[in-house]
């Protein structure tokens, strides 16, 4: 029987609710095929990093959320939030009950320094951070000691940059944003008076945006610190902007060009300042971070053009009680998946998933977003990347090259989580559970109170859907 059809459409499930999930939604839903999406998430909310990720300050980005509930509305879409693929569902699971499966996971994990000390208290990853103050599940109960009066962010991306603000950010400023209630008062008790952002290359090769590093510049109790010296392109670096037209780099020389050369305003509490061609080499301590000991770097021209640091024989060390590292993300590998332990990503061509030995596709698993290329772009990379990943599916499904699922009906699948007793959420209760944050919020003055614990959400879910059937 033809696939893709009304009769019998073409079965997909989404593994993954963030943004590259719901942009290959979006494409298979373009078809000229029938299709039904079934998009899986491990917690009860959709989004991925756009609720989980995107600073709690940055609300316009998060509008994007707008776009994925339009997708969320065709009526061969479903969500099955509070489903663990890997325990409450097997990769055979899939294979029985899926013609293609998109894996859309992301990289979940930080890159080590690899440097002395890095384990020591006070020492911890950006993501870490990032998921708690916005009300991660798994994050919740971190502890960040912010009595410390200096912290140092490693990296120069736009994380990096989100830590630093946040950091830096006053208490009237974060009571505007969602951000986690218990991160909100953490936060407002913070010490914190001085944030160093380190990038191990030049300003030139900074990665993070125009707008990232714009907004360090116009905040309320921190000002922004620039040595000249730290902005002085080194030849290499003028050579690569006259030669790149590379206009986000310019800006960016340009926007911190100025700050170095303003007068610094001493009347705010915060500083945040930025160095450049700098490396941690050992984080120094005894039972928790004290202070980190960082190389001078210069630069030079690779094998193949790029322009890459090496140290120096200039050391410093700076005083900080805690150290963010932000020097890249990557995959974790999924049960019977094949994974790129070395750049920590599903091995691809074109989204197709291969064997990396035989370079064999496998048939039926595609891969989509960060697990697909790695942790490059922004929100709106991961659409084109989707798109090309959804372009191979449906030449594979004409050519009926699919899995050959046992069962491939909505409610086998439904059967099959009940059956196991898994309490899963749809969309339509997400949408109960957005609403009841948006209240909880209202009731003390501010935009949303998340809830940030998986069994708060499952109980006030169960007791507003009571209500409403009674």
């Amino acid at each position: 029987m033809t696939i893709g059809t009304s009769e019998n459409p073409l079965r997909v499930a989404i593994i993954g609710s963030g943004p590259s999930g719901f942009y290959a939604a979006e494409a298979l839903f373009k078809s000229d095929l029938t299709v039904e999406v079934d998009m899986y998430d491990r917690l009860p909310t959709p989004y991925g990093l756009v609720r989980g990720g995107v600073a709690p300050d940055h609300q316009k980005i998060k509008s994007v959320t707008k776009v994925y509930d339009k997708i969320a509305e065709n009526p061969n879409f479903r969500f099955y939030g509070n489903v663990d693929i890997g325990n409450d569902l097997s990769h055979d699971d899939l294979l029985n009950h899926y013609h293609q499966i998109i894996y859309a996971v992301g990289a979940q994990t930080d890159r080590r320094l690899d440097i002395p000390g890095e384990d020591l208290s006070g020492s911890h990853a950006a993501t870490e951070f990032v998921a708690w103050y916005n009300g991660h599940p798994d994050y919740r109960e971190l502890e960040f000691d912010l009595s410390q009066e200096a912290a140092i962010v490693v990296g120069v991306g736009n994380v990096a940059m989100d830590v630093a603000r946040i950091l830096a950010r006053s208490h009237a400023e974060l009571m505007e944003t969602d951000i986690a209630d218990y991160a909100l008062e953490a936060l407002n008790k913070s010490n914190i008076k001085k944030i160093y952002i380190l990038g191990r290359r030049g300003p030139a090769q900074a990665a993070f945006t125009n707008p990232e590093i714009k907004e360090l510049g116009e905040m309320e109790d921190a000002e922004i610190i620039v040595d000249p010296s730290e902005v002085a392109l080194d030849e290499l670096s003028q050579e690569y902007l006259a030669n790149a037209n590379d206009r986000a780099a310019t800006r960016n020389v340009e926007i911190m060009t100025k700050y170095s050369e303003r007068e610094p305003n001493t009347s705010k509490p915060k500083q945040i300042i930025l160095r450049f061609l700098a490396s941690p080499v050992e984080v120094i301590g005894t039972d928790r971070v004290e202070a980190v000991k960082i190389v001078k770097n210069e630069l030079y021209k690779d094998n193949r053009g790029g322009l890459r640091p090496r140290a120096t024989d200039q050391f410093e060390t700076i005083s900080a009680g805690l150290i963010f590292r932000s020097v890249g993300y990557r995959g974790v590998a999924l049960a019977g998946v094949p994974f790129r332990e070395d750049w920590g990503t599903i091995p691809n061509e074109m989204g197709r998933i291969i064997v990396l030995e035989t370079k064999e596709t496998v048939l039926g698993e595609y891969a989509v977003g960060w697990i697909k290329r790695g942790p490059s772009g922004i929100i709106g990379t991961n659409k084109p990347d989707s798109v090309e990943t959804v372009q191979a599916m449906l030449e594979d499904a004409k050519a009926g090259k699919v899995l050959s699922p046992t069962s491939s009906k909505a409610e086998d699948v439904e059967g099959l989580l009940k059956s196991r007793n898994i309490q899963y959420v749809t969309y339509a209760d997400w949408h109960i559970l957005d609403q009841l944050e948006r209240e909880r919020g209202a009731e003390v003055g501010r935009m949303r109170l998340k809830f940030t614990r998986i069994e708060d959400m499952l109980t006030a879910l169960a007791e507003r859907k009571q209500k409403i059937t009674h």
